[in-house]
């Protein structure tokens, strides 16, 4: 399973209304009652009887959550959780005809949404069902301003790199340009060039927008 990119849907502020809730489990009657369950209130499902199978699946760009079954033949619930952890943030509902203290535990260390035990309370599903759909939207939302504050900044000159940290770390023009070797006018074109790329109305905004790049970190390295 490879990580999935932003949606156009999303970069233009709108909620996908392809929306999955994926369903893994190796027992068909639970599947069954859980698949009635979620298209009754208006949700999309795929199934999977395996763990495997699912690790397998390429997901379709869309705002996801799964719902994992901890105990089954060849992968398990957390095994599939760790499988895909270094691929994909989909937030994941473990289900479980008997929990125990430890699995729950690693369950939620490994960022589980919630942790249910079979027969499940269909009200309690369908919150946690909605509660990790949100997480999923607002971690893809922060995936995609991240990843367009990165193509702004890299729409920048190497120059114009070079003057930014200086501008944010409260230099003036004129020392900046000391700094750099160049002209205090030179500077301030750059200057005027740095806000428009960003896309910065003030330079309070800039300074915001260049404190998410980390850029003393990556003057550093």
């Amino acid at each position: 399973m490879t990580r999935t990119a932003i949606s156009s849907s999303l970069r233009k502020g709108i909620v996908p209304s392809n929306e999955m809730v994926y369903i893994v489990d190796d027992d068909a009657s639970v599947v069954d009652a859980l698949s009635s369950l979620l298209r009754a209130n208006g949700k999309q499902v795929q199934i999977f009887t395996s763990g495997q199978d699912f690790v397998d699946f390429e997901r379709q760009d869309s705002c996801a959550c799964l719902i994992l079954d901890l105990r089954m033949p060849g992968l398990n619930g957390l095994q599939v959780q760790k499988s895909i952890a270094a691929q994909t943030t989909i937030p994941v509902i473990f289900i479980t005809g008997r929990g125990d203290v430890p699995s729950t535990v690693t369950a939620m260390k490994g960022g589980a949404v919630d942790f249910l035990t079979k027969p499940i309370d269909e009200s309690a599903l369908l919150v946690s069902i909605d509660k990790a759909l949100e997480q999923d939207r607002k971690l893809r939302r922060v995936a995609f301003e991240q990843e367009s504050l990165l193509a702004r900044y890299r729409s920048l000159t190497p120059r114009e790199q070079q003057v930014l940290p200086l501008l944010v770390r409260g230099l003036l023009n004129k020392q900046a340009a000391g700094e750099l070797g160049i002209t205090e006018y030179t500077v301030q074109i750059h200057r005027g060039h740095i806000m428009r790329k960003m896309e910065a109305d003030s330079f309070a905004t800039l300074v915001k927008l260049a404190s998410k790049l980390n850029l003393e970190a990556s003057e550093a390295s």
